[in-house]
């Protein structure tokens, strides 16, 4: 197993489902992206750029994507709390996935990458 293997595997019910489904998803979007680690939590990359994030919230212990680039991004669900350049969007572990929502946001933010107002290598 790997390191990421073991982030997801060792959170505990509901999050664990919840962030291996969210995981997929993200996965699933792009054959560019790819995962690895950083600063402790899984993270996505689109052709070695940054991308997104999965986390928990430290007060809720509720799943969140963290959108590298969410000052581009606009939706009514994201939030910026005192982040100057990232949004999040929270997602209840104990409730069904908003699966549309969540590749809406994505698609958008990777469309940043795709059409270059993000350059990538």
């Amino acid at each position: 197993m790997t390191d990421l293997d073991h982030y997801y595997l060792n959170k505990e019910e509901p999050n664990k489902s919840c962030l291996l489904a969210l995981r997929e998803l993200i996965l699933s979007q792009d054959e560019n992206i790819s995962e690895t680690r950083k600063y402790g939590m899984p993270c996505f990359c689109y052709k070695k750029k940054m991308f997104c994030y999965l986390w928990t919230d430290k007060k809720t212990d509720e799943p969140y994507i963290l959108m590298v680039e969410g000052t581009h991004l606009s939706h009514a669900k994201l939030e910026t709390g005192d982040r100057s350049r990232m949004k999040i969007f929270r997602v209840n572990p104990t409730k069904d996935i908003p699966v549309k929502t969540i590749k809406s946001i994505l698609k958008q933010a990777l469309d940043l990458y795709r059409m270059g107002v993000i350059k990538v290598k």
